[in-house]
């Protein structure tokens, strides 16, 4: 069961992060925008807004106490041994139990007090006071903590700079909410205007702060362009500035629409099409999260200078070459993995390097091919009566990498199904990733065919995609070399990076009114995908 624990602990983290930003923006958003006790207030609102922040810390009390949970089952079965009392002695163990305590109690108190008295400034004050020793237990679950020089310092930024994080996506995620009030006629339409208007000035604020502890933290453990460019930990920087340009972009037009109401009257934007951008960029800044979380997995770049890996050696492995078509055979690969695996005395095998290859570069082949059929079906709409055939090249793809994927399991291998899946994290992820991409490619082709029924339908291939991404992000391969994992793990990065914009691209598709930025929303899902493919089409791995 190690396999699952492993998988598990990768995908907590990111829940965790994101109960923390709805409790903790929630507060944050009731004490400076929402602000109860100086002006009326809707009290159907003011209720869905305290119930959120409950919602958001007894999720992020259970979390953080299934984490622990997760820890102590991994080491049990990685070592052997059972980890108690060692590990109640850590600051990890004491950390997060202060973390789970304090933010039970912080869901006491919302439910039992706030909920009773959501207009009592006193009662606001006291269960943002309540927080605090979370967010102070927290400073102790980050890097800074484990620091020599600086550690004060960098853990007080941390601290600020989730803070922040918290405020812009806790506050979207109010947003949200107040939008489905609305389409509900249970709250004034008014509100919708004026708290877009109120939240560009706490975004503003939020990125600011975002910028001025990120650049520090930044400085504080990268200390090369090849360590920004050549580690996991630059790496995944890179990729949390990348999906926050696109969610800047998505928040300029929210700004941008809001304006345009008050200034002109223009309400087509406003209720038409920004609350699909929102939604679009809850995608984003929840995959930042992820992201922020497998960031904290990987050792600071600063730590690791001797494996660093040259930003020529990580632009070489997407590199344009002639994709693989030929694979070894089973017997080839097999027969080189006891000296690929051995601890001691290592021997790289060419069959396992090239039995990997071949099967990105023909899932590349699949993918690419798939696009390019989307963007045709998005340019020349196929005939009413049938839908596009496109998506079930997903299907195929999924079968495909199911046989090929893991070779020393069934139904290759000698290592049965159930205990392969459930013994290795990389294989568990592997058997989820292939069956998603076969439902994608059933339900997308059922969604987009004219007799479906089921509207809702059409939502599972963006909500999978999404996942799928995030799977990506926090995918990590086990090896002994540094530098050879990061190789790997930087094309799965960027491949989770182009998913996160296919799903929310394709959301937008579903979700906007006009037919003209429907179609860009296609084409634009279409393209990322074309890229994806791309790099699966050239993917290259190093020889290890």
């Amino acid at each position: 069961m190690g396999g699952l624990a492993d998988f598990l602990d990768s995908l907590v983290g990111g829940v965790d992060r994101v109960f923390f930003s709805v409790a903790i923006g929630g507060l944050i958003w009731g004490m400076f925008m929402l602000k109860p006790w100086s002006r009326r207030y809707d009290e159907k609102h003011l209720s869905s807004t305290v119930t959120l922040i409950y919602y958001g810390a007894f999720g992020l009390a259970l979390t953080q106490g299934f984490a622990l949970i997760i820890k102590v089952w991994l080491m049990n079965v990685t070592l052997g041994v059972w980890p108690f009392p060692a590990f109640a002695d850590t600051i990890q163990f004491k950390a997060g139990m202060v973390r789970m305590i304090v933010m039970g109690c912080l869901a006491f108190y919302v439910g039992s007090k706030l909920s009773l008295q959501p207009t009592s400034k006193n009662t606001w004050y006291n269960a943002t006071a309540l927080a605090i020793p979370a967010l102070i237990a927290g400073a102790w679950l980050a890097h800074g903590a484990g620091r020599f020089d600086g550690r004060i310092q960098l853990m007080t930024i941390t601290v600020i700079h989730q803070i922040a994080a918290a405020a812009w996506v806790g506050g979207v995620f109010q947003l949200i909410n107040i939008w489905r009030l609305s389409t509900r006629n249970a709250i004034d339409p008014m509100l919708w205007p004026n708290f877009l208007k109120q939240f560009g000035k706490l975004g503003l604020v939020s990125l600011a702060v975002l910028m001025a502890t990120g650049l520090p933290m930044a400085i504080g453990y990268i200390d090369s362009w090849n360590g920004f460019i050549g580690t996991g930990y630059g790496n995944l920087l890179l990729v949390k500035l990348l999906l926050l340009a696109i969610a800047l972009f998505l928040a300029y037009l929210n700004n941008r629409g809001t304006r345009e109401f008050f200034e002109q009257n223009r309400e087509t934007l406003l209720f038409r099409e920004i609350p699909s951008y929102i939604q679009a960029e809850t995608f984003l800044l929840v995959s930042i999260l992820f992201t922020a979380v497998s960031l904290a997995t990987q050792p600071p770049a600063i730590d690791i200078p001797k494996t660093t890996a040259t930003w020529q050696e990580t632009l070489a492995t997407f590199k344009p070459r002639i994709p693989l078509t030929t694979s070894p055979t089973h017997e080839e690969l097999m027969a080189g993995e006891p000296g690929r695996t051995a601890i001691i005395g290592q021997v790289p095998s060419r069959a396992s390097t090239d039995w990997s290859d071949y099967n990105h570069n023909v899932a590349g082949i699949f993918v690419t091919t798939i696009a390019v059929l989307a963007i045709i079906a998005s340019l020349r709409p196929p005939p009413p009566h049938r839908g596009p055939y496109w998506p079930l090249g997903f299907a195929f793809l999924g079968l495909f990498l199911f046989i090929r994927s893991d070779p020393e399991a069934w139904p290759l291998g000698p290592i049965g199904f159930w205990e392969s899946t459930l013994e290795s994290g990389e294989i568990l992820q592997h058997r989820i990733a292939t069956f998603m991409a076969f439902m994608m490619g059933v339900m997308e082709y059922k969604a987009r065919h004219p007799n479906n029924s089921n509207k809702k339908l059409i939502y599972m291939f963006p909500l999978l995609g999404a996942f799928g991404g995030l799977m990506l992000l926090t995918h990590s391969h086990v090896g002994f070399q540094p530098k050879t994992a990061f190789l790997i793990q930087a094309g799965h990065t960027l491949m989770g990076v182009f998913a996160i914009i296919i799903a929310s691209a394709r959301w937008l598709e579903i979700r906007l009114n006009d037919p003209k930025q429907r179609q860009i929303a296609g084409l634009i899902s279409a393209f990322a995908m074309l890229q994806l493919g791309m790099i699966l089409l050239f993917y290259q791995e190093p020889l290890y």
